[in-house]
């Protein structure tokens, strides 16, 4: 099929058309109105997609992927994005990309946070406004040091707020999930059983932290349910959603953690919390990451639920999940956001990393070739490369950086969270899925604080005006040597300069494995002890 695919959108489209029709892509057990293709839109032409990558200000936005918002007709789904949306018609079962109709915030006002406005939303015909907030507040001057997070809450038949403490100060050291207590939010508004769902999570890194929290409100009794399931006191929840009979729910709920310089990281991913009978405060809750279910991203960003269908966008694409049977992997149907481009029979000189002085081969097809990342060259002459996947690959050894347990990294006991490798190493932000190493979109972290997103180097930070000289950022990955001293693998991709690739933007449906090995880590960790 790559072969097939051509520079202009159109034929982008058809093509993938065609992967859907053949493959039948989405079960046909889906229980919901398959629209008319006629009502579908139409796709645009690439260049009112994609726009040039700026080197100056956040070019690293557009490789933004994650869905922001997700609106559902009879005849589409429409995952929207900071720069595209993506459009599923659901007759011919086939994506169409466009430029966002995402609703860009207003900025807020100064003095949002001494007195954060109150949002409205409306249930059963009456109103109901709240907010969360530190108390006391800090703000501006920081004079005084919060104690709590507290959700306040005016009904319909009242002026003055409920005022309901979600957690302390005391909560948070205890939980060990900070030192202070980071900024709340309300992430989610869900209307679901004619009662109010509303979802907190707390500003995270140097020291800020908070407890994942999930609020309950019964406009009948006038009752509070304040939710925190232990397995996620830690996470940031990023969307809700709940499905089943009133008497016996499923919450799906998107996580993912934050740091100093990184607004988001791979957490725990998507998740079922399913409470045990009235009892809302206990349950069984399981976790469905990349490494262990068939999840095209790292972080959930965006659900849906459509009768027996779960919908979850991620920022490497999207998945439709049969949930009743989501331990089975003939329930998923996911595909993955792919940036590609052609090459020129001339062929493309391919360096072996990004900031290599001179090419070491030259990448020669006729095909396409997907692309990876970006990554600037020289900050003064806004030029960069392109990493695009190279079959052939590349071997670097890392000399005195090798593999080692949690414990000794963090000189202590150190029990490492579920999503994390079995032992920290220099690929330590990719996951094994059975078949190699591999990094989605949504694992490379920002790291506006640390120069920018990182992979493997062997040369390191070269200099202001250059920054990293990357060996990968996104390549699939094969450990050849890992000892406690030495690191040497071989990395599936090279680097061309950007003005040689002109790239479009695709949605493919991603393979799933059919023969997974064990991942070679846990031997590893038995060494490196």
């Amino acid at each position: 099929p790559k072969a097939m695919m051509k520079k202009h959108f159109f034929a982008i489209i058809s093509l993938i058309w065609l992967l859907n029709a053949c493959g039948e892509a989405v079960s046909s057990r889906t229980k919901q109105n398959l629209g008319n293709v006629v009502n579908c839109p139409q796709p645009v032409a690439e260049e009112a997609v994609l726009k040039p990558f700026q080197l100056t200000g956040d070019f690293y936005s557009r490789l933004n992927y994650q869905p922001q918002n997700i609106i559902g007709d009879a005849d589409t789904i429409r995952f929207q994005t900071i720069n595209y949306d993506f459009i599923f018609c659901r007759d011919n079962k086939t994506w169409i990309i466009q430029p966002t109709t995402l609703k860009k915030e207003t900025l807020s006002e100064t003095n949002s946070l001494t007195n954060p406005p109150y949002e409205t939303i409306a249930l059963n015909g009456k109103n109901y406004q709240y907010r969360v907030t530190l108390q006391p507040n800090p703000f501006p001057d920081f004079k005084q040091e919060p104690k709590q997070v507290v959700l306040e809450l005016i009904t319909a038949d009242n002026s003055q707020p409920q005022r309901h403490v979600l957690y302390t100060l005391e909560d948070v050291k205890k939980a060990q999930t900070g030192f202070q207590l980071g900024l709340p939010e309300v992430t989610t508004v869900l209307k679901h059983d004619n009662r109010l769902f509303l979802t907190i999570s707390s500003e995270q890194g140097e020291g800020n932290g908070g407890i994942a929290t999930i609020v309950n409100y019964n406009p009948e009794t006038d009752t509070t349910t304040i939710i925190q399931p232990e397995e996620i006191k830690s996470q940031q929840i990023t969307d809700l959603v709940i499905a089943g009979e009133a008497d016996n729910p499923t919450y799906w709920l998107g996580t993912k953690i934050a740091g100093e310089g990184n607004p988001f990281l791979p957490g725990m991913g998507l998740v079922s919390y399913r409470p045990n009978g009235d009892n809302l405060q206990s349950g069984l809750l399981q976790s469905y990451r990349l490494e262990n279910s068939s999840l095209v991203g790292a972080i959930p960003t965006q659900l849906l639920i459509e009768n027996d269908q779960l919908w979850v966008g991620t920022g490497n694409g999207i998945c439709q999940i049969e949930w009743q049977n989501i331990d089975n992997q003939e329930s998923w149907n996911c595909w993955r956001f792919a940036l590609m481009a052609e090459i020129t029979n001339q062929g493309l000189p391919l360096y072996h990393s990004s900031l290599a002085n001179s090419a070491t081969t030259t990448l020669k097809s006729e095909e396409t070739v997907e692309i990876l990342w970006f990554s600037p060259v020289n900050f003064q002459e806004q030029k960069g490369r392109y990493e695009v996947r190279y079959d052939d690959g590349f071997i670097v050894k890392l000399d005195d950086i090798g593999g080692e347990s949690w414990d000794n990294f963090y000189q202590g006991d150190y029990q490492p969270p579920v999503w994390l490798p079995p032992v920290y190493w220099a690929g330590v932000n990719w996951h094994w899925n059975g078949e190699s190493f591999v990094r989605s979109w949504d694992e490379v972290g920002l790291n506006y604080s640390g120069g920018g997103p990182q992979g493997i180097s062997k040369n390191g930070f070269v200099s202001s005006q250059e920054g990293f000289d990357h060996n990968t950022i996104r390549a699939d990955l094969e450990i050849l040597e890992l000892t406690k001293n030495t690191t040497e693998v071989k990395y599936y991709s090279g680097w061309v300069d950007e003005e040689l690739l002109t790239p479009y933007l695709s949605v493919i449906p991603q393979e799933q494995q059919t023969n997974s090995q064990p991942n070679p880590l846990l031997a590893k960790s038995q060494e490196l002890q």
